[in-house]
């Protein structure tokens, strides 16, 4: 597929990690992993904000015999070490921890959000807004906050977060009422959920969102269902984006006509348009330890989202290793496109994405191509 613009706008060596909110808190070198994942609105200026997820990670892990950790403690960050024969180190964005029943893990790095304005047509950077970053405050943010989603519901911006820790791997939602500021609200999914999407509007008075709750199990359907069993995005409803229940249809559920949404996720959040809910959602195709990811769409009933009216098996957007040739001395992992903001442009939307967890990529999609 053709696109209109297609680019790297924001990479690690972008980001000044002497404002990082981890500065000066421990000895040891950090660098940034990735400036990936970003969620994007548009402001009230005009311009776009981008809310990236930077994944700090130290220079030199290992140790004295250990690898080390990272983790909010109290206002301030401090190092863990775990004795090398303990972990497996498989996967470079993590490690498991061995001997036990169930699957417990420590991350390389620890993220946090940082808004970075950008001019109307996202291909710009105007400001980086450290003094704004969203950084753990409290131990169930410990081991950070992951994968800012960004919606504006009437004359409110809406982020929700993954926060993540050994208490809990939640969903944690801030608001802000210029589209920059951003204060805690509170947790609002309590499992393991990754993909929290809150809709760009309300339906019959209610605040409507894709969630996608994880499991080690997953009950499979009948002999020559169209569907597969695993992963998939579900509905939630709030009547005031906090307290949210689950919707007893369901909502995006993973095609067994392709094996590319073997597990799948959102990515935006839904955005009105004259046909219905446009949302744009990954599927992962598996391959060695982290799979391909691609970008898919669809579109969903405007007065009920669990009807889907349009969709394609076809990919929107698939990696482009073109775009990070530049940073082969950074990739660490490859084969993923995690597409995570969308914006209105005119006769285009603005796409934002985090390219191979490295990079912020930009493209701008002819609205065209959903008709």
């Amino acid at each position: 597929m053709t696109y209109a613009i297609d680019r790297l706008i924001l990479k690690p060596d972008d980001i000044d990690l002497s404002r990082s909110p981890l500065a000066g808190q421990f000895a040891q070198e950090t660098y940034v992993l990735g400036a990936f994942n970003p969620g994007l609105s548009r402001l009230p200026n005009g311009n776009l904000g981008l809310f990236v997820r930077v994944a700090e990670a130290l220079r030199q892990p290992i140790f004295d015999g250990h690898i080390h950790a990272i983790r909010w403690d109290n206002g301030g960050y401090v190092l863990d070490a775990w004795q090398l024969d303990l972990v497996d180190t498989a996967d470079p964005r993590k490690f498991l921890i061995r001997g036990g029943r169930w699957k417990v893990m420590a991350l390389t790095s620890l993220s946090w959000i940082l808004p970075v304005e950008l001019t109307p047509d996202g291909l710009e950077i105007v400001a980086i807004h450290y003094d704004k970053a969203i950084a753990p405050q409290a131990s169930f943010q410990c081991y950070g906050i992951e994968d800012a989603r960004v919606s504006r519901v009437e004359d409110r911006w809406l982020m929700t977060t993954c926060s993540v820790s050994p208490e809990r791997h939640s969903t944690t939602l801030y608001s802000s009422t210029n589209g920059l500021d951003f204060v805690f609200e509170d947790i609002v999914l309590d499992h393991q959920n990754k993909d929290m999407l809150i809709f760009e509007g309300l339906i019959d008075g209610h605040y409507w969102a894709q969630t996608r709750p994880l499991g080690d199990l997953y009950f499979t359907y009948p002999p020559g269902s169209e569907w597969r069993g695993g992963p998939s995005i579900n509905l939630a409803t709030s009547p005031d984006a906090l307290h949210w229940k689950p919707h007893r249809k369901p909502g995006i559920r993973p095609h067994a006509a392709t094996v590319h949404t073997a597990r799948m996720g959102g990515g935006t959040p839904p955005i009105q348009t004259n046909k219905g809910w446009l949302t744009l959602w990954h599927g992962v195709e598996p391959k060695e330890i982290v799979g391909i990811y691609r970008t898919y769409w669809s579109l969903l009933d405007a007065d009920d989202p669990s009807q889907t009216i349009q969709t394609a098996h076809e990919p929107l957007l698939e990696p482009n290793p073109a775009l990070t040739a530049p940073l082969t001395d950074q990739m660490y992992i490859d084969h993923v496109v995690f597409t995570t903001g969308i914006a209105d442009a005119g006769d285009n939307y603005i796409v934002a994405s985090g390219e191979a967890d490295l990079a912020c990529r930009i493209t701008h999609i002819a609205k065209s191509t959903f008709a």
